[in-house]
């Protein structure tokens, strides 16, 4: 959507304070736009706490937190504080994630994702604009029933219109997004094919619903990638990252969608016998090559080029769920040199 190329990175919570500071200062100097921290398990907002610390410029972002597992008041004051101590830096990006987390690990009602999703987007954008001026008084939808009747003073926010960005995957998530945030996040397991067909046409319905045009809404497109001057080594390397997902039966109609739906109950009952790991061998080298942008850095520069008449931002990451860190580390520098060279 813009000539500028701009990108993303990402914190990881497993460093030391210390260590995301530098990271985040190196993504700074390197020109990114921001840096995401995910919410795997714990809450995101703590390594974001020292990628702020270390920067001056870089935006930060969860993406995402699990809005579905706090209440929209506890997301809305965290966000609150992300954005004073960042100065004016912060992106809310929330997600929905999958029934089994959201019940079984977080033990959260999950409910209709799409329509709980959205009544925790609405709640949590009055929240941050009213908490201050004693106006809000009582949010009540189909998952909350939010009394302040007792709400004390609240510092004002930095911001009222403080942005909040929606994860998606498939198309009602990506029309929801379009309809009621400020932006989309790309699932990191879209195809760019999925991007440039899919993601387009949905993003457009969920505009034309809620009467607002393209420009009113930031597309952050997230991809896995393995660029390798071994080709094959990069096929081989985005394997186990596509059977974690695939492993997971709520992902299952996605990649059907792509022609993977055997693939992927395979893959499902293998998890069932041991991890995700385990079952890596189970990707086909077509199924790999679909998910992760695989091949030569060349090469996947050529497959991410379409994927840029959708997106106004990327953040590009090494499949770490299933790397070593050291493998790890060699795929975001030759991320870095194929991609950031010349941001600054």
């Amino acid at each position: 959507m813009t000539d500028k190329k701009r990108y993303w990175g990402l914190v990881s919570p497993y460093l030391p304070a210390r260590e995301i500071a530098a990271l985040a200062k190196r993504q700074e100097d390197m020109g990114l736009e921001g840096t995401f921290a995910a919410q795997v398990y714990g809450p995101p907002f703590l390594p974001l706490v020292a990628a702020a610390c270390g920067t001056q410029r870089l935006k930060v972002a969860t993406g995402i937190a699990i809005a579905l597992t706090r209440s929209p008041f506890e997301t809305a004051m965290a966000a609150i504080d992300m954005d004073r101590m960042s100065g004016g830096r912060f992106v809310l990006g929330l997600g929905a994630s999958i029934k089994t987390w959201t019940e079984g690990l977080f033990g959260m009602p999950y409910g209709k994702p799409t329509e709980h999703l959205r009544e925790a987007v609405l709640a949590i954008r009055e929240i941050i604009q009213k908490a201050h001026t004693g106006e809000l008084k009582r949010i009540k939808g189909q998952y909350y029933d939010l009394d302040f009747s007792e709400l004390q003073p609240v510092v004002p926010p930095p911001r009222t219109d403080l942005p909040i960005w929606v994860s998606a995957l498939r198309g009602p998530m990506i029309r929801l997004g379009a309809e009621v945030a400020d932006g989309v996040i790309g699932h990191p397991i879209w195809s760019v094919k999925w991007v440039t067909d899919t993601v387009a046409r949905e993003l457009g319905r969920g505009l034309d619903k809620a009467g607002r045009k393209r420009g009113d809404i930031h597309v952050n497109c997230w991809f896995w990638a393995t660029p390798n001057r071994d080709a094959q080594q990069s096929v081989e390397d985005a394997k186990g990252c596509v059977a974690f997902y695939a492993g997971m039966a709520q992902y299952e109609p996605y990649f059907a969608a792509h022609g993977f739906g055997a693939e992927c109950r395979k893959l499902q009952e293998g998890v069932k016998a041991g991890n995700f790991m385990s079952t890596a061998h189970l990707v086909p080298d077509e199924m790999a090559s679909t998910f992760v942008l695989t091949g030569t850095p060349d090469e996947v520069r050529r497959k991410l080029a379409p994927a840029w008449d959708v997106a106004d931002s990327m953040t590009l990451i090494p499949p770490m769920l299933s790397l070593a860190p050291e493998q790890s580390a060699a795929y975001e520098q030759t991320l870095a040199e194929t991609f950031y060279a010349g941001l600054r």
